[in-house]
C-alpha cells in the first residue's frame, strides 16, 4: 500500500509540473511585443504648438570654450571645410544675443564638417532648459547646418520632460561672427509640437 501511494504522489507531482510549466510557458507566448495605449493613458492632454526664441553662444577662444576640437582628418589640414573635424559643445543659450544675457539652456553634443565643398556641419545636439517652465527639459535636434546659408533649418526628432514626444524644427541665423577667433552667436526659433 506504501508503495501505490508513494507511486501516486509521484505521479501527481509530475502531473502538477507539468501543469505549472505548461503555463508558464502558454503566458510567455501570450505576451506582446508592442501595444497599442491610449494617450491619455500616459497622461498626455492635448497637444500643444510652442515657439522657443533664444541665441546659442559658440566660443572657439579663450580660457573656457565651450566648442572643442576633439578629432581631425589628416586632409583636414588642406582642407578649406575643415572637412572630418569633430567638435564638441556645451554652448550657453541666451535670452538675448549678449553673451552676459540670461542664460536659459545650454546646447549640448557635437557638430562635424561633413562636406568637402562647403561648410557643412552634421548637428547632433540637445537644448538642455535650465530655467523657467521647461527647466530639466531637452530637445533633441539631428540635422544638417550649411552654415553660409542665411537661415538654416534643423529638425526636432524628440524630447524629454515637458518636450515628451516633441517633433518640429528650428530655424538659426547667424547673428554675428568673429573670424579671427571663431566665436559666433547664433538666433533660433524653434517650433515644436508637444502635449
Amino acid at each position: 500500500m506504501a508503495k501505490i501511494l508513494q507511486s501516486v504522489t509521484v505521479f501527481l507531482i509530475v502531473i502538477l509540473f507539468t501543469i505549472l510549466l505548461s503555463s508558464d510557458i502558454s503566458s510567455a507566448n501570450h505576451e506582446t511585443f508592442s501595444t497599442r495605449l491610449s494617450p491619455s493613458k500616459l497622461g498626455l492632454k492635448k497637444q500643444k504648438l510652442t515657439k522657443l526664441h533664444f541665441f546659442f553662444h559658440d566660443i572657439l577662444s579663450g580660457p573656457n570654450p565651450t566648442a572643442v576640437r576633439v578629432a581631425e582628418a589628416t586632409v583636414t589640414n588642406k582642407s578649406s571645410t575643415l572637412f572630418g573635424s569633430v567638435f564638441v559643445i556645451d554652448d550657453p543659450l541666451t535670452v538675448g544675443p549678449e553673451v552676459n544675457s540670461t542664460v536659459i539652456g545650454k546646447a549640448q553634443g557635437i557638430y562635424s564638417s561633413a562636406s568637402q565643398s562647403e561648410i557643412g556641419l552634421l548637428m547632433v545636439l540637445n537644448f538642455a532648459f535650465t530655467e523657467g517652465k521647461y527647466n530639466g527639459s531637452n530637445l533633441s535636434v539631428l540635422g544638417r547646418n550649411a552654415v553660409l546659408s542665411g537661415v538654416r533649418e534643423f529638425p526636432i526628432v524628440g524630447g524629454s520632460g515637458l518636450f515628451r514626444f516633441a517633433r518640429g524644427y528650428a530655424k538659426a541665423k547667424t547673428y554675428s561672427f568673429d573670424l579671427k577667433t571663431g566665436n559666433a552667436v547664433v538666433e533660433y526659433n524653434v517650433y515644436v509640437f508637444h502635449y
